[in-house]
């Protein structure tokens, strides 16, 4: 194989196979935890792939795909930055036979899929490019997909290690405790991410990338309070799926999850802020319903393999916490709306449920904040600004520690 790769024939010419796929567009999204190349096209591309070394290479021969001047365009174009591709070359290797030759930085695991058309996307091949040698326990999460037994074996730790310490308790009373000088753990979630952009306002601005700004803000704030802690469930544009959100929780044993949102509404009128909690027994009210559905569809959007579709692994898991940890977040959001209203209307002025699939942390306490509807123009226009988005982070910020501070098992 590696003789035959020497002889790409770097072809600039457009080239259309008589019963071609169309090509509609090449996205990358590098980032510290994976990269990830998208191919979208008009039908769905048959392919194979191996590695060649010496240099290390990952070569996907794609069939029956038109070679043009934009395709080499796109999928050359790589970021400097990019932890783990140095280049890509593409090629017409035989008649109906398009070759990418994926230079790398160093070892990856690859998780290669198709994904069919959902909502503003056709087709899609994806190539998640994930390290070899995780360097963190977040990247070794990630490095997971679809190896279901190490999946199950890390969650079983983890559960193991909750059930040894639960079991020393009577189960009426708080499942989590406050060991001395420990610090309370917040992950902040900013929704969406790489190909799924969310939200998308009329001036063209990204809930992806506002949602990013404010939890960055709000994880400085609280990691300057000696008594807290904070961390992201992603730091860059990435797409990280729902239950991948869930589990970085799960391992930092953090004692809150905060997802943040700007949502969107077939009205532009729509406007102010609303906090959520999560509903076993169904939505509290049918937009809440129709907010929690649009919401799970992230992981259609952005595109999860049908290896990660099938590890439900938590559905075995019994929570015995349930009751407590939605009526702990309901206080906790219900702490959070009234430090909103300072910055911002209220769209509700209750904290609504629903089955938010991010809020569904084992015995972890969970609110969704839509900070406002980016589909509202005047809306829109303060998310942006600097100013705007540090009153959102600190008005979340107290919301916290006000609940924290309330929290008589806790003692400062």
């Amino acid at each position: 194989m590696a003789g035959s790769a020497g002889t790409l024939l770097l072809s600039l010419a457009p080239w259309q196979p008589a019963f071609g796929a169309r090509l509609v567009d090449v996205r990358m999204w590098p980032a510290e935890e994976y990269t990830r190349v998208t191919i979208e096209s008009d039908i769905a591309l048959k392919y194979k792939y191996f590695f060649l070394h010496s240099p290390l290479r990952l070569v996907i021969d794609i069939f029956d795909l038109a070679l043009t001047k934009k395709f080499q365009r796109q999928i050359s174009d790589v970021a400097p930055n990019d932890p783990f591709i140095r280049g890509v070359r593409v090629a017409q290797y035989r008649p109906r036979v398009v070759r990418l030759v994926v230079e790398l930085k160093t070892d990856v695991n690859p998780e290669i899929f198709q994904l069919k058309p959902f909502g503003n996307y056709q087709n899609r091949l994806v190539f998640d490019l994930y390290p070899a040698r995780p360097k963190d326990e977040i990247s070794k999460l990630l490095a997971t997909e679809g190896d279901e037994d190490k999946l199950k074996s890390l969650l079983s730790d983890l559960e193991n290690d909750k059930k040894t310490t639960t079991a020393q308790k009577k189960p009426e009373k708080r499942p989590i405790q406050k060991p001395k000088d420990e610090k309370f753990i917040v992950v902040i979630d900013p929704g969406h991410g790489g190909e799924d952009p969310g939200a998308i306002g009329r001036r063209g601005n990204r809930e992806k990338t506002v949602v990013l700004q404010i939890a960055r803000r709000l994880v400085k704030l609280i990691n300057g309070d000696p008594r807290m802690t904070a961390l992201m469930t992603r730091n860059s544009d990435h797409f990280l799926s729902l239950g991948k959100r869930v589990k970085i929780a799960q391992i930092k044993q953090a004692h809150l999850l905060v997802s943040i949102h700007a949502d969107a509404f077939i009205k532009p009128t729509a406007r102010g802020s609303s906090v959520f909690a999560l509903s076993v027994r169904g939505a509290s009210s049918a937009a809440a319903k129709w907010l929690a559905q649009k919401q799970n569809e992230s992981d259609m959007i952005g595109g999860i393999s049908m290896k990660e579709m099938r590890q439900d692994v938590q559905k075995n898991v019994v929570d015995l916490t349930r009751s407590w940890t939605i009526n702990y977040s309901l206080g906790l959001g219900s702490s959070i709306l009234r430090e909103m209203k300072s910055v911002n209307r209220l769209h509700k002025t209750t904290v609504e449920q629903a089955g938010f699939a991010v809020l569904k942390g084992q015995g972890i306490p969970s609110v969704l904040v839509e900070t406002a509807f980016i589909s509202n123009p005047k809306e829109e226009q303060l998310l942006i600004t600097h100013r705007h988005q540090q009153k959102v982070a600190e008005a979340i910020y107290r919301g916290i520690k006000n609940q924290m501070l309330a929290d008589t098992s806790w003692k400062y």
